[in-house]
């Protein structure tokens, strides 16, 4: 089971089958996947079978996807996760999407920051990576806000929806995260790159 981990206004929790209609929303939003590195879910049966890929890669250990949702509503507006998880290495790579209705908050900044903390203080990892589209400024914003360092461009690394797309690498080590008060309130982005599951 993944930690429950919550913020003034937020939950970060397990996604269980019933979110399926809200990953759903969330991920069938062209806008919400323009960035991201799989191509929208087109039904209900696509956001079903993610979400038993999503607690699958979990027991294993491969990948950890928690559901964004509002403290006072239990419903999944979005998804942070930390992935390509290695515990020799102690580092990880970080992922995450939110409605578009959710956009503009200080949503995303809050759930990013409550992961990162999450990812060094509790699983003790030493760097946490994330890689944008140079194009999605928001969440470029999002990441330099929360220190973490832009390390290189990856070109063409990612095929999408019929179109090559570069990659803006970024890394966070653990003695230059800012601890609790970095996931205060600030922009909200759609999303940085990562796989939904």
């Amino acid at each position: 089971m993944l930690p429950t981990i919550c913020t003034p206004r937020l939950c970060l929790r397990a996604i269980v089958p019933a979110d399926a209609p809200g990953l759903l929303a969330v991920f069938s939003d062209p806008e919400v996947v323009r960035y991201w590195s799989a191509p929208p879910l087109v039904d209900l049966a696509e956001a079903v079978a993610l979400a038993g890929s999503i607690g699958e890669r979990a027991r294993e250990g491969t990948l950890l996807q928690w559901g964004i949702v509002r403290a006072e509503e239990d419903r999944v507006i979005g998804t942070c996760t930390l992935a390509d998880i290695d515990v020799a290495h102690r580092r990880a790579s970080l992922g995450y999407a939110l409605a578009r209705a959710a956009w503009g908050q200080g949503i995303a900044r809050e759930a990013v920051g409550a992961l990162v903390e999450h990812g060094f203080a509790g699983l003790e990892l030493h760097r946490i990576g994330a890689d944008v589209d140079p194009r999605n400024e928001a969440s470029l914003r999002l990441l330099r806000d929360l220190g973490f360092v832009q390390e290189g461009v990856q070109r063409e690394c990612y095929h999408v929806m019929g179109e090559w797309q570069d990659a803006v690498m970024f890394g966070l080590l653990r003695r230059d995260w800012r601890g609790a008060g970095a996931a205060g309130s600030g922009v909200a982005a759609p999303g940085g790159r990562g796989r939904p599951g």
